[in-house]
């Protein structure tokens, strides 16, 4: 993987700006218990994803993302709406999160992302809906739970803020942060090189 262009410190770095640092609630980004996860919850590499369902760029890293994650079997990956692009952005959000609450985040999460190009809230409802998703328990939730939701939302908002982070995707994995559209190689590459890092070893600079 090219590191010059893609990696750069992410969290682990915060120490060198005081500021900055003071800012950044880790232990929320990583361990928010309302965020969705995904992988195995108990993995060694954790990789934050910060997303928006009308975002290309998320769109064309998610089927590299999920293939990495599935394969590999001990990533741990944390899910951060952060619908930033379009009002239809946080329409979609919502009806994923809102879906979370009969354990098919990932599904809707999956049929949002495979929608080409922007999407309206009608479309994005049809596609969730399309992916098995109950929407009559699932309107019942997004009224029920509308606040908890929308102070999710906000606190994704937050956080992304709080990491000057410029748009999406963002991907912090381990101690990197990658800000862009990586593919299954790359995020197996990277996922190996944080790995290594927590181990003690010296991840390889290819």
């Amino acid at each position: 993987m090219r590191r010059r262009t893609f990696l750069t410190l992410a969290l682990a770095a915060l120490a060198t700006s005081p500021a900055l640092a003071a800012q950044v609630n880790v232990e929320e980004i990583l361990n928010d218990p309302a965020s969705p996860i995904g992988g195995d919850p108990k993995g060694d590499v954790t990789i934050v994803a910060f997303l928006d369902y009308n975002c290309p760029f998320c769109k064309k890293a998610t089927p590299g993302l999920a293939r990495a994650v599935k394969e590999d079997g001990h990533v741990r990956l944390v899910y951060k709406d952060w619908p930033i692009l379009a009002p239809s952005s946080v329409d979609g959000a919502k009806l994923a999160l809102a879906a979370k609450y009969q354990d098919k985040y990932e599904d809707a999460h999956a049929a949002l992302m495979a929608l080409k190009g922007r999407s309206t809230a009608a479309q994005m409802r049809a596609a969730v809906e399309g992916a098995g998703v109950d929407m009559a328990r699932l309107d019942a939730d997004l009224s029920a739970h509308a606040a908890d939701i929308a102070a999710l939302i906000k606190r994704n908002n937050a956080e992304a803020e709080s990491l000057r982070l410029q748009g999406t995707p963002v991907f912090l994995i381990g101690p990197f942060k990658v800000a862009a559209a990586i593919d299954y190689d790359e995020f197996k590459r990277v996922v190996g090189q944080a790995r290594a890092r927590q181990k003690g070893g010296a991840p390889s600079a290819q």
